[in-house]
């Protein structure tokens, strides 16, 4: 497979310094936000924009950001220091020409989170899906420990103090997205891969770059570190050859490493017995439902028990673990109704949720209410994404949630199609095109002991809102 070398100018000379006035356009996104904080706490004047307000926009002013929800460059100044832009964000941005033509000096996200990496002991998680828990698991249980890490995830995590948080610890835990190749940019001492799939092809056209992008970011991990990986994800095996450090693998069914044993899930708790090489290392308890999740949690222990976690900490911090905002979520239980948000926007992450949710609710109807995040997306995954409903007994499509998509892609699918490839399928499903009217249909329709679960990366949490306010 073709590799790759990291470019020149994502060599770790991004640091800011106290007093820096730092820019961000499109302040408000998950890790641009965690970042800003970050800055925020060490010092920095920090400035930006976003095309909406959110609660994370609110707590960064909170902070003291000053943000502006027009995008119109006004408060970006000569005295900026550095803009700092996401991945998402295109040449013809208005925000980042004014940057370019008033010479200020512009870098990506990942590349102020490598400099910030670069100076503790970093702990990168990746993977197609189950990052955004892995990472959450992590430092959940490191700040239980006492290690006051410093964390930047790509969820909001309740339990911690949200998405971000800047630890006099000398560890840093970080979510590393594979788009643009941006976890290329991390310096990590322990890295985790959970799965590599088919995803962001707009971008890597086939399976074959993307696992050639995680085995760049496998060769990233120092020789003294470690890499914990998936042992069932045969697209793994491939991209661990570029490994320099240690690998220890993890499983639920298959000599590993780390391999997981569930004996009891009744209730939405998930209880296991973790083996050691075969030996029993010992007894742990999850409240997140799901096996997908004791996948998640076995990476986790892996992971704290290599940098020295003692395993009774690691017991105590999962068994209290209560997961990320967007992740199984649940909204509200009036009325008998259980409304439930999650951000499964790939075949693969609807299809295990959807499992867990028939798995703790087996005999009640189970609506799901999706919306395709990209019209990309959806249009190289859509075989894929028409054979993940299975577990619901009634689908409603809305329209697809746009994101960096071309016009071509725009016109080439849309949610109609995928309603029908999903009726072909054999699942009930319609198309209902935009939010309010589903939940108005929800609102007419949904019965006592009946099961709602909205899902996708866009703004459908909205619907789950906004029903669990009519239903009280």
């Amino acid at each position: 497979m073709q590799t790759y070398a990291i470019p020149l100018e994502n060599q770790f000379d991004y640091r800011p310094l106290s007093g820096d006035s730092i820019y961000f356009i499109g302040i408000g996104g998950i890790g641009m936000s965690a970042v800003a904080r970050i800055l925020i706490h060490e010092g920095c004047v920090v400035t930006g924009s976003d095309v909406s307000a959110s609660s994370l926009i609110s707590t960064l002013e909170k902070m003291g950001a000053r943000i502006n929800i027009k995008q119109d460059g006004s408060f970006m100044t000569p005295k900026t220091d550095m803009v700092v832009i996401s991945a998402a964000i295109s040449e013809d941005n208005p925000e980042l020409k004014t940057a370019r033509q008033m010479g200020i000096k512009v870098v990506k996200y990942s590349q102020i989170l490598g400099s910030l990496m670069k100076e503790k002991r970093g702990i990168a998680i990746s993977g197609t899906h189950g990052k955004t828990t892995t990472s959450a698991m992590i430092s959940t249980i490191v700040k239980t420990a006492g290690l006051d890490p410093t964390f930047v995830i790509g969820g909001e995590v309740p339990d911690i103090g949200g998405n971000a948080h800047l630890g006099k610890g000398n560890l840093f835990v970080a979510e590393a997205c594979e788009y643009d190749r941006s976890f290329l940019n991390l310096n990590p001492q322990i890295g985790v891969i959970t799965n590599i799939e088919e995803d962001h092809l707009d971008y890597y056209e086939d399976i074959e770059k993307i696992i050639t992008a995680f085995g760049d970011f496998a060769s990233l991990i120092s020789e003294d570190g470690l890499l914990v990986v998936n042992n069932n994800d045969a697209n793994i095996a491939l991209a661990v050859r570029r490994a320099r450090s240690g690998v220890e693998t993890y499983s639920l069914n298959k000599e590993s490493d780390w391999r997981g044993e569930i004996f009891s899930a009744g209730a939405g708790i998930n209880r296991f017995r973790v083996f050691k090489r075969n030996e029993l290392f010992g007894e742990f308890s999850l409240k997140v439902p799901g096996s997908h999740n004791v996948f998640n949690a076995l990476a986790a222990i892996a992971v704290c028990t290599h940098i020295g976690v003692e395993k009774e900490v690691i017991q105590t911090a999962l068994a209290s673990f209560s997961g990320a905002s967007r992740r199984f979520q649940i909204i509200s239980t009036e009325n008998d109704i259980t409304v439930i948000d999650d951000y499964a926007h790939h075949p693969t992450e609807v299809r295990v949720t959807l499992k867990a949710a028939r798995e703790l609710y087996p005999r009640k109807k189970i609506w799901c209410v999706f919306q395709p995040h990209q019209y990309s997306r959806t249009r190289y995954l859509l075989r894929g994404f028409s054979q993940s409903f299975e577990d619901a007994d009634k689908v409603i499509f809305t329209d697809i949630y746009a994101a960096r998509d071309s016009e071509y892609e725009v016109a080439a699918t849309g949610s109609g199609m995928l309603c029908k490839e999903t009726c072909r399928a054999g699942t009930d499903a319609q198309y209902i095109p935009h939010l309010p009217a589903v939940v108005d249909t929800l609102s007419s329709e949904v019965a006592p002991g009946d099961v709602v679960i909205t899902m996708g990366a866009g703004d459908v949490w909205k619907v789950a809102c906004d029903l669990a306010s009519r239903l009280r």
